[in-house]
């Protein structure tokens, strides 16, 4: 996908569509990830859902690997993204769950080869936005964010229901699903 020059002496990175071939090694990094943001205990995704996710049959989410070059089998990060929509600008936007470069080799350009790979992906399909979240203690993150040009939005905040808080307020509801078919499962 992007084989950039090195920047400042930094070796260039290949970065790449991921594989099914490359599952357990981005799960790993979801690990990872988790423990860099202290979140490790909520956790609990398989290697086997992160690739129903990517290759299922209803894919719901896409992801990119950067490797140290086109000919290495050492990925150094991972970016995973999906589609949302904005009623505001009627047109879908690009949202970025999680962008990771194994701390070895950050400060040499692989993050910013992913937003980058990211904005042309978010461009070339008509988006509208290109928005992710970040920790507000994450302060190099948030400089660097914003030293690329984005916005970090200090009026709002993200709301979620999961477990218990989710299944109680859907209760014994029957869903639209029932006239929509359900995106979220492979039995639509």
């Amino acid at each position: 996908m992007v084989d950039k020059e090195p920047d400042a002496g930094f070796p260039s990175f290949s970065i790449d569509r991921a594989t099914e071939a490359d599952v357990d090694e981005l799960h790993r990094m979801v690990r990872e990830l988790a423990e860099f943001e202290h979140l490790a205990h909520l956790c609990v995704s398989t290697a086997s859902d992160l690739g129903q996710a990517l290759f299922g049959p209803r894919p719901v989410a896409e992801a990119l690997i950067g490797r140290l070059n086109d000919k290495s089998e050492v990925i150094a990060g991972f970016a995973l993204f999906f589609h949302t929509y904005s009623t505001f600008l009627g047109r879908p936007s690009l949202w970025l769950e999680d962008v990771f470069v194994r701390p070895t080799h950050r400060g040499r350009g692989l993050g910013r080869q992913f937003l980058t790979e990211l904005a042309v992906i978010a461009r070339d399909r008509g988006c509208g936005r290109f928005e992710w979240a970040v920790l507000d203690w994450n302060q190099p993150a948030i400089r660097f964010y914003e030293s690329l040009g984005a916005s970090v939005l200090p009026d709002w905040r993200v709301a979620r229901l999961t477990g218990e808080a989710l299944a109680r307020l859907a209760g014994g509801q029957p869903a639209a699903t029932r006239v929509l078919g359900d995106p979220c499962t492979r039995s639509g």
